[in-house]
């Protein structure tokens, strides 16, 4: 293999592994903050308890999350020094403040861990609350960077070098607002559902009642917001394509296979392009589907791949993971609503939770996680043969220093431990202190959680 596709190799598979302990780091105080909430409006103690347990897998999630953070970074230095360069001289603002967000989320998990016995319940929740929005503004201020790299601004390029340089206007870049909506709902949304997933594998065994009634409320709370968050990336996956239409057409024709600029377009359902035919072949069409999603009308002109320079065509296959990440969605919708049909029958005493359910929503979990990954994927190979869109080659930006293979299979198995510690320390914890906390004399938790006591 050739010394760029070593480095591409190595950098896909350390942000692969890195984008799933960011996304819990962005959603897990989400849902904390959420367990806190109900746990102080609803006097329960069982959600307090949620909170808790949560914040103790987020905990180790977030140490892993650094040391692979950390390890991106100095690859994208060691690997990628032109593109550093580049950012360095037109959008470093983005880094300096998402120091300051981490400090903001850092100090306040301390407090929130450490402390949490020590302050009262809204004291606690306070704490939560800027965990959460620490974490957020750490992945919007991330993500702009990304975004720039998809439609880059704030500058005037010269011969390959950037001039008039307006740094402001290179953070707010055309790809900003949709891509940071787009990022954040579907982290809340994925983190929600792989929770959900936990709860709902758990209710399939045979749990005491209180661990059930535990993990019935754990479960509900997720689903809930798992169907919110759905709704909005959804909401979020139109935005994009319509801003993709507009400033990225080359990528929206890659991801549907449409390789000559037409009204009407249609959306294109599985198939492989074939750019000889110039068609997807074996692909099911929804007539003017596209063209509605890529402008609000069915009449609407779409651009081809045939308007651009082949060499500037990203691969084909960017379609194929494309359809995955949107079956996934689809997925994730169609569970959280019929969660939620299934949820306000039961208020309404029409009838229990259907046992038949758990088992979707348990697949929502691992399914949510790898629509995380196929997003980024298509992301960053839709966005090929460039690094910075219309101004840095992928091939230009790679570092000429040898033994890349080298260093990337000491990260990979760098990583392979970090994982199965990762895993380890997690599994340790909870099976430890596991759910069933009944007393033997009808379900009821012992006094420590009856008081709200929150260290175990």
């Amino acid at each position: 293999m050739s010394h760029l596709l070593w480095a591409r190799i190595l950098m896909a598979t350390s942000l692969g592994f890195h984008i799933i302990f960011a996304t819990f780091g962005v959603g897990m105080p989400l849902m904390i903050a959420l367990a806190e909430t109900a746990a102080l409006w609803r006097k329960d103690q069982l959600y307090a308890r949620l909170a808790q347990r949560w914040t103790r897998g987020f905990v180790v999630l977030l140490a892993a999350g650094v040391v692979s953070g950390t390890i991106v970074a100095v690859q994208l230095t060691l690997l990628w020094p032109r593109f550093m360069e580049l950012v360095g001289q037109i959008i470093s603002t983005p880094f300096l403040i998402e120091v300051f967000a981490f400090f903001l989320e850092a100090i306040f998990t301390a407090v929130y861990v450490y402390s949490g016995d020590r302050i009262s319940h809204k004291g606690r929740l306070a704490a939560a609350l800027l965990v959460t929005l620490g974490a957020g503004a750490s992945a919007i201020l991330i993500t702009d960077v990304n975004a720039f790299m998809n439609t880059p601004a704030g500058f005037v390029p010269d011969g390959g070098r950037p001039m008039d340089v307006r740094p402001w206007e290179a953070v707010f870049n055309p790809s900003f607002p949709t891509m940071v909506f787009h990022v954040l709902v579907s982290a809340y949304m994925t983190v929600a559902f792989v929770l959900a997933a936990i709860a709902a594998k758990q209710l399939l065994g045979s749990p005491s009642a209180t661990a059930a009634a535990y993990h019935r409320k754990a479960m509900m709370l997720c689903l809930g917001v798992a169907g919110i968050m759905t709704v909005l990336t959804v909401i979020a996956g139109d935005l994009a394509g319509k801003h993709l239409a507009a400033h990225q057409p080359i990528k929206l024709a890659a991801a549907e296979g449409l390789f000559h600029t037409q009204t009407h377009a249609p959306l294109v359902i599985a198939g492989w392009p074939d750019p000889v035919s110039g068609q997807v072949i074996g692909g099911i069409q929804l007539p003017g589907w596209l063209s509605w999603l890529a402008t609000g009308r069915f009449s609407g002109k779409v651009q081809g791949l045939l308007d651009f320079p082949v060499d500037q065509w990203p691969p084909l296959f960017v379609h194929w993971i494309f359809d995955a990440m949107v079956a996934v969605g689809v997925w994730g919708l169609l569970v959280a609503g019929a969660a939620a049909v299934a949820a306000g029958r039961e208020r309404k005493g029409k009838g229990e939770f259907p046992p038949w359910l758990l088992w979707p929503v348990v697949s929502c979990g691992p399914l949510s996680v790898i629509g995380i990954e196929l997003g980024w994927v298509f992301d960053e190979i839709g966005r090929q043969p460039w690094t910075v869109t219309g101004l840095l080659r992928t091939a230009d930006a790679v570092t000429p220093t040898p033994g890349v293979p080298w260093i990337a299979a000491l990260f990979i198995a760098l990583y392979a431990v970090l994982a199965w510690g990762t895993a380890t320390v997690i599994r340790a914890y909870f099976r430890r202190h596991p759910v069933d906390f009944d007393d033997g004399g009808g379900g009821a938790p012992p006094r420590s959680v009856r008081e709200g006591a929150w260290l175990p």
